[in-house]
């Protein structure tokens, strides 16, 4: 009888250990939000806590997600696919029309309940926090069903192993944390205008980091004192890059490349690749993150899955190449796509006749350095370089960067005759047309005529047409 009961001991023991090795999974995400963090280098941020997560992480200096806005972006990390393989590919877009993913896609917590896994969407947060998670969602598809079974944090605690996500959305437009960024001391990249304004609006956006660095430092503070920092994996993200002009909506490092931090439970054996303290250059894409994190609960990843696993037993291969792409945002038609390896960034424009500053309202409305670029253009006070790629009818049908010689993709080699550019120009050209064809990109497929005209995205506009609302708009954005 002794030994009966040991044995049962022995396996309720075993049973209660496997169960502790699977770790719960927290996303972080901030909201167009570039690596603009101090443990990135940025001069005028004060971010001291997701460095300090950093230096107990691994920080990734190559991660990118596959669209530079959200509802695309969101809709693929969601899933693990591509937003242009599962047609979520324009901005908003099937929010009325019933449109549902195609057969055996499915958002990410649904695989984690089916694994065992509690999932929240965290809004209801400790009163002391004096903050609420937004809540976010934005995909492009219809789901039906509850896609969380939660969105408190008081849930947590007592539902492990969980699979949660807090949406911060202080980096997304408008700006309004405290100031601290001195304007003048700022980093402005050179594609932008050095004008009070521009330098302004910078500042405000180092200021939204540095208060959602504060934010995140509460949410950590509570992993420890309700006992889970030690069992719970926390991953830093954003949904796309930066909210600023060549930013958001566009295809370039600025509106896809975003910090990545994750950080593994002490309490847990670490998984294969990962290293604590230690900065990867490996490039991964936002995909990556899905699929990588059911692999650590023990989820084997669908064999359809897009994304790539890049820690754990089940890591593969490293990606050579990150794929991006970006199709009608609100009103204004585009089709970019885009690869970057390591070094090189090529661009493919599907609508070359149609001018970068296309009219959009939302960028009107909200970003000040739009509409003062139009107002420097006209007053011939923007550089060589701002007046040639802003104000230009046109835009280029191929772009291809330097990345490491050229970080603000200024000098497009596009047309160069030197034998590397040409070089990497073939070859980029040719894994995007490949990509194109094997991830069956919907962006080939032209959205109905009438869902275009419903959004208003019936013509290009040229970029020297006179802004919405320009009085109103530069007293709301603080220009004189």
């Amino acid at each position: 009888m002794k030994r009966l009961i040991l044995l049962a001991a022995l396996a309720a023991f075993s049973s209660s250990a496997a169960e502790v090795k699977r770790p719960n999974i927290l996303w972080l995400i901030g909201e167009d939000f570039s690596p603009h963090l101090g443990c990135y280098g940025t001069k005028e941020v004060w971010t001291p806590n997701l460095d300090k997560l950093a230096g107990e992480g691994m920080r990734f200096t190559r991660a990118f997600t596959t669209a530079p806005v959200c509802s695309a972006s969101r809709s693929a990390f969601m899933t693990g696919m591509y937003q242009t393989t599962i047609g979520a590919h324009h901005h908003r877009s099937h929010r009325d029309d019933g449109y549902q993913l195609p057969g055996g896609v499915s958002v990410v917590t649904d695989r984690f309940r089916q694994a065992g896994y509690f999932t929240a969407n965290l809004r209801e947060l400790p009163a002391a926090f004096g903050f609420r998670g937004s809540g976010k969602t934005d995909w492009n598809f219809t789901y039906a069903g509850k896609p969380f079974d939660s969105d408190q944090w008081s849930d947590l605690k007592s539902r492990q192993p969980f699979y949660a996500q807090i949406n911060f959305q202080e980096t997304h437009r408008k700006f309004h944390a405290p100031p601290k960024a001195d304007p003048a001391k700022v980093d402005l990249p050179p594609i932008y205008p050095d004008h009070p304004t521009a330098r302004k609006d910078w500042a405000e956006y180092l200021d939204a980091a540095s208060e959602l660095d504060r934010k995140i430092s509460l949410v950590l503070q509570q992993l420890e004192a309700d006992g889970l920092a030690d069992n719970t994996m926390v991953l830093f993200m954003a949904d796309h890059g930066q909210a600023h002009v060549r930013g958001k909506q566009f295809v370039y490092d600025d509106g896809l490349h975003i910090p990545l931090i994750v950080r593994w439970p002490k309490a847990l054996p670490a998984p294969k690749h990962f290293k604590a303290g230690t900065v990867s250059d490996q490039l991964v894409c936002s995909l990556d993150f899905t699929a990588t994190s059911l692999a650590l609960a023990g989820v084997q990843k669908p064999a359809d899955m897009q994304g790539r696993v890049f820690l754990g037993e089940q890591s593969e291969p490293p990606r050579q190449y990150v794929f991006g792409a970006r199709d009608r945002c609100d009103e204004t038609m585009f089709r970019f796509r885009t690869v970057r390896d390591a070094r090189w960034r090529y661009i493919r424009n599907f609508m070359p006749e149609r001018p970068f500053l296309q009219t959009n309202d939302y960028k009107e409305r909200s970003y000040p350095v739009w509409n003062l670029i139009k107002e420097l253009g006209a007053a011939g006070k923007l550089t060589d370089w701002q007046k040639s790629f802003y104000l230009a009818p046109t835009m280029p049908p191929e772009e291809l960067f330097d990345m490491n010689a050229d970080p603000h993709s200024m000098n497009n080699l596009a047309t160069s005759t030197k034998p590397e550019h040409a070089a990497a120009l073939k070859r980029l050209r040719s894994e995007l047309e490949k990509w194109i064809e094997e991830s069956n990109d919907q962006g080939r497929i032209s959205e109905p005529p009438e869902v275009t005209a419903r959004k208003g995205a019936t013509k290009a506009t040229t970029p020297d047409a006179e802004p919405k609302g320009k009085k109103a708009k530069a007293k709301k954005a603080g220009e004189k």
